[in-house]
This record gives structure tokens, C-alpha cells and sequence, in this order.
């Protein structure tokens, strides 16, 4: 047993692995305390964008712990704050106007869940039931996992769950299910679909066309359902547009961002909603008001930090940066291809994931211990999810970097085949 106190998310202590203590980061290596470095595939669980302490969200963070480390956001508020919202604005879709500040991925689910029944709670219409997609992964607390698949990640829960309707998988050539089940679902009166747009993080790197996204937008909105893009991990260029959304001309009711928000440093999310749903809650009556929040919402440290990352978006050539991953990620996805093991190669743009189809044994395959060991041993922080192995580096990483990886990934598959 660790003589460590620490209890670590998504691991099981019982089996003794090492868990190395990391001591600084730069770029896309990250640095152990006892010398060791590792490259950093997987962003640290997919929030580093512009790799790790980058010089100008570091002066950022800086400079404001001098100034103001933290208030209410209750009726109060402060510059970072106020700056961020008019930057979303003014880069996200036009018709998203409200910005809602909250602290992590899944929070920002839970407000998006809470503003679409909010909405029409308040407008006195009987709409309550939540559409979601199957292998959907939205968060780990209640709300966020009722509306994602329902396994191993939440089973012990299963009695604090509420129900929702679930729709299939667009997979390829079986679309029109889909489109067919939220089209009844829909019809049924839902209050919101909430989606993963273009591509499914944790139930597997699913990739879907962006036709689909269009046309299950489209059914939303011709039966007034909303609709929900929990662009948590897919915004900040993750799938070579600043939104998944924008590769269908796609303009969601509520939109869901965190992680490369602050650029990965800091923890901060915002729910961003239409004028529309704002209005339902703006009203003389107080008991009409939105009623979320929590201690640290809109902290002005990591407000700094986001306000930051979106100068570098807007002074740097990030955009480059990120065509530049995409194509050198599909250049090493097809050398890998060949593997004797390696199947469904997919990408979607800088995210390149393969499945191993020597085991079924979903998210908690042998494989996924395996190679988690075998990079950690040989300077590749790398995570599988089961038997799908992906890579998801920050954008800064070299050619040299990510061959590096994609060697330790192919020597991994042969030390177990």
C-alpha cells in the first residue's frame, strides 16, 4: 500500500502501479522529480493546448494573483471576467450571447442541463425529458453521467441516475436510425439533446460525418428541442476548427466549454446559452432567476488565464499550428496502420485513434494497463481508453516527439503480441 494519502481519480490503488511524481512541464514533456521526462500525448487528459506552462497564460496568472485572487461572482464582478465574456462573443457564434461562468467540464453540463429545463419551467411549458446519444461520456458528477452511457463508470451510482432517452451511434451506414430515433424522440416533447459533436472522447473516439451533427441539429430545431454541444474536449481546435459545430454551419441553443479554455492551466468553464434562454430567467420575480453556483465561480486568476489564451489564438498562428498536428498525425496513423493488431484507424483533426482488435474487453481491457505501463517506462505519458489507444498531444509537440510516441505505442503492441 502507498504510504501517500493522495486517493487518485480513475485508479486502481490495489494494483501497485507506479504513479511518478511530476515536478515541472514545458512544451509537450512533462519532467519527474527524480529526472525522468516524459512526452505528454494524451494533453494531461486532453486539456493542454498550447503546451504546458506557456510563458504568456504564466505571466497572466502572474500578474493577476497580485491584484485579485478571488469574489463572489453573486452580484459582484471584476474586469477578467468581463473581458473573457466580450472575447467568447466575440469569437464564438453570434447568436450565443449569454456567458455563464462554472469551474470544470462537468459543471458546465449541469448548468447547460439546468438552463434548458430552467427555460422552460419558466415559460410554463411541460417539457422535461433529456435526449442523449449512446456511448456519450458528459461528466462524473450526477446530472453529467445520467446523460452519459451507463457501465463500469457509473454502476454503483445507477440509483441516483435520473432517465433519459437514448439515441444510437450514427455509425457509418446506420445514420438514419439515429436521425429516425431522435426525430420520435423529439416528437415525444423533450426539453433538450445534448451531443458530443463530431467525435465521442470517452466512449471510444467514435468519429461521425458532420452531415449528421447538421441534420440532428435541424430535427432539434423543427420540434423546439434544444440542442445541447458539449464541446468540452472538442473546441480549441481540437478537431481542426476552433468548434466541431462550425464543420456542419452548426449554432447549438447552449454551448459547453472548459478544458482548453484557460489553454489547460487552470481550471474554468462557461456555459454559453441564446439571448432566449436568458430571458426566460430575467424577470421582477426573484424566484424566476437562475439558481447556480458555486464558490469559485468566475475566479479572476483563472479568468486572466483564459483571457490570455485567447490573445495567443488571436496574435499567434495556433490554426497553423493545429494543421500542421493534423497532418502529422495522419502521416504516423498510416505507418501504424500496418500493425498486425491495429484496426479502425480514424482521425479527426489533431485526434488520431486505432482500436486493437485482439481484445474485447471494452474499457477495462488488459491493454489499456499495458501500454499505460509500458509508455510510462519508456517516456510516453499515454492512457487508452480499453482497447482504443488515441493520441492527443498539445499543439506545440514536434515530428521528432510524436514519432516518438507512435514508436513507444508499436514497440508496446509488439512486447504483448
Amino acid at each position: 500500500m502507498s504510504s501517500s494519502p493522495v486517493w487518485h481519480p480513475f485508479t486502481q490503488h490495489g494494483l501497485g502501479e507506479e504513479i511518478p511524481l511530476i515536478a515541472r512541464g514545458e512544451g509537450a514533456v512533462l519532467h519527474g522529480a527524480d529526472g525522468r521526462q516524459w512526452i505528454d500525448a494524451i494533453s494531461s487528459w486532453w486539456v493542454t493546448t498550447h503546451g504546458h506552462a506557456h510563458p504568456r497564460i504564466m505571466a497572466a496568472i502572474a500578474a493577476q494573483t497580485q491584484k485579485l485572487d478571488q469574489i463572489i461572482f453573486a452580484g459582484w464582478t471584476h474586469e477578467p471576467a468581463e473581458t473573457l465574456a466580450r472575447g467568447l462573443t466575440a469569437i464564438m457564434p453570434e447568436a450565443l450571447t449569454r456567458v455563464f461562468f462554472s469551474d470544470s467540464g462537468s459543471t458546465a453540463v449541469e448548468v447547460a442541463l439546468k438552463m434548458a429545463l430552467g427555460y422552460f419551467h419558466n415559460r410554463k411549458e411541460p417539457r422535461q425529458g433529456i435526449i442523449v446519444m449512446e456511448h456519450s461520456y458528459h461528466g462524473d458528477t450526477i446530472g453529467a453521467m445520467s446523460v452519459g452511457e451507463r457501465g463500469v463508470f457509473n454502476r454503483p451510482y445507477a440509483p441516483l441516475l435520473f432517465d433519459v432517452t437514448t439515441v444510437p451511434f450514427p455509425a457509418a451506414g446506420a445514420e438514419q436510425a439515429t436521425l429516425d430515433a431522435l426525430e420520435a424522440a423529439c416528437k415525444a416533447g423533450s426539453a433538450a439533446f445534448i451531443v458530443e459533436p463530431l467525435i465521442l472522447g470517452s466512449g471510444g473516439m467514435l468519429i461521425y460525418p458532420p452531415h449528421v451533427l447538421a441534420e440532428m441539429a435541424a430535427i432539434c430545431a423543427r420540434h423546439g428541442v434544444l440542442f445541447i454541444a458539449d464541446e468540452v474536449m472538442t473546441a480549441w481546435g481540437r478537431t481542426g476548427t476552433l468548434l466541431a459545430c462550425e464543420q456542419a454551419s452548426v449554432v447549438p441553443d447552449i454551448l459547453c466549454l472548459s478544458k482548453g479554455l484557460t489553454g489547460g492551466a487552470v481550471p474554468l468553464a462557461v456555459t454559453m446559452a441564446r439571448d432566449e434562454i436568458f430571458m426566460a430567467h430575467w424577470s421582477q420575480d426573484r424566484a424566476d432567476c437562475f439558481f447556480h453556483s458555486s464558490s469559485y465561480t468566475a475566479n479572476p486568476i483563472a479568468c486572466a488565464a483564459a483571457v490570455e489564451n485567447l490573445a495567443i489564438w488571436s496574435d499567434e498562428p495556433v490554426r497553423q499550428r493545429i494543421d500542421s498536428l493534423a497532418a502529422m498525425q495522419a502521416r504516423e496513423l498510416a505507418a501504424i496502420s500496418d500493425h498486425a493488431i491495429v484496426t479502425s484507424t480514424r482521425q479527426c483533426g489533431t485526434i488520431a485513434a486505432f482500436d486493437l482488435e485482439t481484445d474485447a474487453g471494452g474499457y477495462l481491457s488488459n491493454w489499456a494497463v499495458h501500454l499505460n505501463r509500458f509508455g510510462k517506462a519508456r517516456g510516453v505519458l499515454i492512457r487508452p481508453l480499453g482497447n482504443t489507444v488515441y493520441v492527443m498531444p498539445p499543439y506545440c509537440i514536434t515530428q521528432e516527439q510524436l514519432g516518438q510516441v507512435y514508436a513507444v505505442v508499436r514497440d508496446g503492441l509488439d512486447a504483448k503480441t
